[in-house]
């Protein structure tokens, strides 16, 4: 896991983490969403889908499965981050 800028004019540090894939090759995969769980030999389920100002990234990685967690408290739009249902709603 590290961080990387975004291209101009774009200014912040996004969340990235390099992941070995089953068939041996290693993709850069982005982490959405605020705050993450992920360790060194984390496990976890990667999507199609590039980042638009993160040159080379090509995939996301599914939060809510295997050793990725799910956003916490987050409200809205819940099924792209992997969040349960508050009990409140």
């Amino acid at each position: 896991m590290y961080t990387s800028t975004p291209k101009k004019p774009n200014s912040a540090l996004r969340k990235v983490a390099r992941v070995r894939l089953t068939n041996g090759i290693e993709v850069t995969s982005y982490i959405p969403g605020i705050g993450h769980n992920l360790q060194e030999h984390s496990v976890v389920l990667i999507r199609g889908g590039r980042v638009k100002d993160l040159p080379g990234i090509r995939y996301h990685i599914i939060r809510g499965t295997l050793d990725s967690s799910g956003v916490e408290d987050r409200r809205r739009g819940r099924s792209k981050y992997g969040t349960k249902k508050p009990k409140g709603i």
